[in-house]
Order: structure tokens, then C-alpha cells, then sequence
């Protein structure tokens, strides 16, 4: 009986998405929120890598794995900007004293 089965890989993809979440709503830095969203996209990528090893001969999970972490690289990098950009207009980053998007 192998150890590692699926079970195992969606406890820990489960554990990820709570932490991902938890952290999504409790943060009121934006970076914590974005590390938050990051973790979620983590656990998505972890159930289709999971659910592709234990198919026959089925690839697609992988592939969207892929394409899972190229999204999350692109959102890290406009969040990133977005931060900058709040930052040097406000002085500060925190979530809840943006209430309104024009400067």
C-alpha cells in the first residue's frame, strides 16, 4: 500500500487554501492579502498536479499547473506595481484607508 495517496495531497492542498483564506481575510496590509491569494493559487495548482498523477496517462492537471503559477507570477508582479504606486501616492499601504480608487 503506498503511503502517499491522494487523500494526503488534498489534506494538504485543503490546509493551504484555509491558511490562504484565513490570511486573505484577516490581513489589512495589501502584501499580506496578496501572500494570502498566492497561497489559494498554490493549493489550486497542488489539486490539478495531484488529481494528474494519480489519472492514467492524463497530462491536463500539469498543464494547468503551469498555467496556474504563470498567472500567479503575473499577478505578483502587478500587485506589486499596484503597491508601489499606492505607496508613493499615500505614504502607506494599508487596505483599509484606500476607500476610493482616484488620487
Amino acid at each position: 500500500m503506498d503511503i502517499i495517496n491522494i487523500n494526503s495531497y488534498m489534506i494538504i492542498s485543503l490546509m493551504l487554501f484555509l491558511f490562504g483564506l484565513f490570511t486573505t481575510i484577516t490581513r489589512r496590509n495589501i502584501i499580506g492579502i496578496i501572500l494570502g491569494i498566492e497561497l489559494i493559487l498554490n493549493s489550486a495548482a497542488l489539486n490539478f498536479a495531484a488529481f494528474s498523477k494519480f489519472s492514467a496517462s492524463n497530462l491536463e492537471g500539469q498543464l494547468f499547473s503551469i498555467f496556474i503559477i504563470v498567472i500567479a507570477a503575473a499577478e505578483a508582479a502587478i500587485a506589486l506595481a499596484l503597491m508601489l504606486s499606492i505607496f508613493m501616492r499615500h505614504g502607506d499601504i494599508n487596505a483599509d484607508k484606500l476607500d476610493r480608487l482616484r488620487g
